[in-house]
């Protein structure tokens, strides 16, 4: 029962936190100031016309957007998943919920959970396990539970090794876990993803991925929430503090851990990691993500009504069509397509690393 409750109120200290405070990378950006579409001044199109829906594991999604999951595992995170899920639902996007354990240990906290299903009764939902959980015994038959507990489409393996290493409760030995995923790959009947948590995923890390047998990668880049600011706050005073501070600013960019992922891989990505208004998420799609996830500029409109999150999504995909429309693209497979000039931090990075950014302008 102590574990369980631990669970739990480390999910709401948390939950406290991310309302609250500010925890966002304050240097370190997503490297999407060094993308610039290009301009087409002859669009040869109608804004009106512009078609962002696409297929998604199956599930048509009338803009390639994905509510990142949060939260759960608390009362407090009941009303904020019913929100985000019933906006999900009515804007026909994708949904993803925070991590399962607080409900595998404990059932009592299932229904801050099961509620996204009875919300979004027709949506892609993605269900959520732990990498550290897998490290320390988890395997087919939790992951198989939290598939259920939701009637999930899909699977969500989070990857957070600087989370981990910065918690008071930290559980940081992996051993033996990326043999896990690819059991879990293997065996489990829906497709299983891999998300990292706000540091990022390199071409290498990729590899392995695609290898242990995943359907898709969710790099979760820094430049938004960063989990060791998170620790930080909780840590209150000692070394634990200290690598919160030290470790705020970790990881890959995420427009640059984009383009490491989709030009080693085959697989699928869905990029997350400070994403805020819908012109990134249209570089981001123009660098080749299948899908863009969102997290924390939904969670304060969540704690206040479904009406407040479906505000802001509007928002955002207004943007992301105008976005598409300035540089002539008429549906997403064009917009893919379109030259993006990469620059700066970006583009030293990507040639350093053996990439050649040069390909994305001289396309189209």
């Amino acid at each position: 029962m102590a574990r369980r409750n631990r669970t739990s109120g480390r999910k709401l200290d948390h939950l406290k936190i991310c309302l609250n405070r500010e925890v966002q990378s304050r240097t370190k950006t997503t490297a999407f100031e060094d993308i610039h579409l290009v301009h087409q001044a002859l669009p040869d199109t109608d804004l009106g016309s512009v078609d962002l829906s696409t297929e998604l594991f199956g599930k048509k999604l009338s803009a390639p957007i994905v509510i990142v999951g949060m939260t759960g595992g608390t009362r407090r995170a009941l009303k904020i998943n019913a929100s985000l899920a019933a906006a999900a639902e009515r804007l026909k996007l994708g949904m993803g919920v925070g991590s399962q354990r607080a409900a595998l240990e404990n059932p009592d906290q299932a229904a801050s959970f099961t509620v996204t299903r009875d919300k979004a009764p027709t949506a892609l939902l993605i269900a959520n396990i732990g990498y550290a959980q897998l490290a320390k015994g988890y395997g087919v038959k939790e992951a198989t539970r939290a598939v259920e507990m939701i009637k999930a489409d899909i699977l969500a393996v989070h990857l957070n090794p600087l989370h981990e290493a910065v918690q008071v409760e930290g559980d940081t030995d992996f051993r033996n876990a990326v043999k896990r995923i690819q059991e879990i790959t293997q065996t489990l009947e829906v497709p299983v993803i891999a998300k990292e948590t706000g540091a990022g995923i390199s071409a290498e890390a990729a590899k392995m991925l695609e290898e242990a047998g995943v359907a898709a990668i969710d790099i979760g880049g820094a430049g938004g929430t960063s989990w060791a600011a998170v620790e930080f706050y909780r840590a209150g005073r000692g070394l634990k503090k200290e690598l919160g501070s030290t470790f705020w600013e970790w990881g890959i960019p995420t427009a640059i851990s984009l383009v490491e992922v989709k030009k080693t891989t085959n697989l699928k990505v869905i990029a997350t990691g400070g994403i805020r208004n819908g012109e990134e998420a249209a570089k981001a799609i123009a660098l080749g993500a299948d899908a863009v996830g969102l997290a924390l500029p939904l969670l304060r409109p969540a704690a206040i009504s479904s009406a407040k999150v479906e505000e802001r999504l509007k928002q955002l995909i207004s943007e992301f069509r105008v976005a598409a429309f300035l540089t002539g693209a008429r549906n997403i497979p064009e917009l893919k397509g379109v030259p993006a000039v990469v620059t700066g931090l970006a583009a030293d990075w990507l040639r350093a690393r053996g990439f050649k950014p040069e390909e994305y302008a001289l396309r189209g």
